[in-house]
């Protein structure tokens, strides 16, 4: 009997390591594949995958995906952050390059399916695939994997999605892994070493313009639309009795929002670009949670859904939701999908103290 081929996206990191080694223990004919992606970290990837592979004794391919990833992921970023936006690469990462480019490159390779070491899990047990969050709560990466479609989901493995990220750690050290594998990085890997202010300099064109507050008084001059995100404290340049957050950029006008922190809540918002996993919208929307991004709390929403856009109504108010980001939408453990903001109304009750958390950056 043929053994199943998997390709396994190998990052040089721990956890696509042990991704490797738990589905060769498990039997599947394994190999590695290495994306060349960012022109400064690509190379670094491919070395240290190389030296895991070797270690698992798989082989390894390199696949060049550098014209694809500037063009999907590095020159939409800049757009949108141009735009007074704040857009999230790695969601469009994961569908155009990771499981788009990927499992086509894959498949010519001889690859049945692809895996990764996203901490997420895939259901496959019922009609279609179901995405679900990982065990790991700490851990969990569905958030970012919203956007993929069944055809992809099911063409998917996912090894990590049943372990605790500490278990993973202590495969690895018995493998003999932990000192080959590349350190662990939470920057977005195409910004050495998350210089957000220097990147987006050098690839941004962002005129200067007025800061405001919410009543339209000047306050002071702000360095490019670029330079901020709705939530952010520091770097404003503003001397004021009271803390001063930016609550919405004005693209239009060039003009930056600034006020109170309890203007930063919104209750309500509108997104459009919405993709469902299970290939269309619930029928049912009750018992629905939503987050607005990776590290917030999900919160009770109601669903109007208008075709691939939908207002979303938060049971809670929430802190910092930015034109560009994901919402993504849960029922319990299943992904059931998401999109991207493009507008919100500010709260109208004032949210209670537990949600005055930390700045945004």
């Amino acid at each position: 009997m043929t053994r199943r081929r998997i390709a396994v996206a190998m990052s040089g990191g721990v956890d696509s390591a042990v991704a490797a080694a738990l589905l060769k223990e498990q039997g599947y004919d394994v190999f590695g594949v290495t994306m060349l992606l960012a022109p400064e970290s690509g190379e670094q990837a491919a070395d240290s995958a190389k030296k895991v592979t070797a270690k698992l004794g798989i082989p390894h391919r390199i696949i060049d995906l550098r014209h694809l990833f500037q063009e999907k992921i590095i020159t939409p970023f800049c757009t949108e952050y141009g735009r007074g936006r704040t857009p999230n690469p790695c969601v469009a990462c994961n569908y155009y390059v990771k499981f788009g480019a990927l499992i086509d490159k894959a498949e010519k390779l001889g690859a049945d399916s692809i895996a990764t070491g996203h901490y997420a899990r895939v259901d496959s047990a019922t009609a279609g695939c179901r995405l679900l969050k990982g065990i790991d709560g700490s851990k969990d990466q569905s958030y970012f994997l919203y956007r993929l479609q069944q055809a992809q989901l099911c063409r998917l493995l996912l090894p990590l999605g049943e372990y605790k990220k500490s278990r993973v750690k202590q495969i690895a050290a018995g493998l003999g892994l932990a000192n080959i594998v590349k350190p662990e990085s939470q920057d977005i890997c195409f910004i050495p070493g998350g210089d957000y202010r220097s990147f987006i300099a050098q690839h941004v064109l962002s005129p200067l313009g007025d800061i405001i507050d919410s009543e339209g008084n000047i306050l002071g001059r702000h360095e490019g639309l670029a330079h901020y995100t709705v939530g952010q404290r520091q770097g404003l340049g503003l001397s004021s009795t009271q803390p001063l957050y930016v609550i919405r950029l004005d693209a239009a006008k060039n003009r930056l929002v600034v006020g109170g922190q309890e203007q930063l809540f919104t209750s309500r918002l509108w997104v459009n670009h919405l993709n469902w996993v299970a290939g269309k919208a619930p029928q049912e929307t009750g018992g629905i949670t939503a987050k607005v991004r990776y590290k917030s709390p999900e919160v009770l929403v109601k669903l109007n859904i208008d075709g691939d856009s939908a207002e979303v109504i938060f049971t809670k108010p929430q802190r910092a939701a930015a034109p560009g980001q994901s919402v993504v939408f849960y029922r319990g453990d299943e992904v059931l999908g998401g999109g991207i903001i493009e507008n919100f109304k500010a709260a109208e009750e004032k949210p209670d103290e537990s949600q005055m958390h930390a700045d945004i950056r």
